[in-house]
């Protein structure tokens, strides 16, 4: 049953994946490149997430907790950007 539901798992995020990239190629504008680069690592956190249960190594959450802290750093200096047009005031 586990291997089953890792299968579906991966497949749908997957999907999520490539939709999120597809949004970061053709988005119309620069806030919607940004939120699609957001919704990038977290389903590339979805996909470690998800390996690491398949494989029953901690080593891939360590790298999941890392993508998720570098991601959010990297997603507030980009919308600061945005805002502002600097990230150092």
């Amino acid at each position: 049953m586990l291997n089953l539901a890792l299968t579906v798992g991966f497949a749908l995020v997957g999907v999520a994946f490539a939709l999120s990239f597809g949004r970061l190629l053709i988005g119309p504008d620069a806030t919607d490149r940004v939120l699609a680069l957001d919704t990038l690592y977290i389903n590339a956190i979805a996909l470690l997430v998800l390996l690491g249960i398949q494989l029953a190594s901690p080593l891939y959450f360590e790298a999941a907790l890392l993508i998720a802290l570098m991601g959010f750093v990297g997603t507030v200096a980009l919308a600061k950007y945005l805002l502002r047009g600097d990230i150092i005031e």
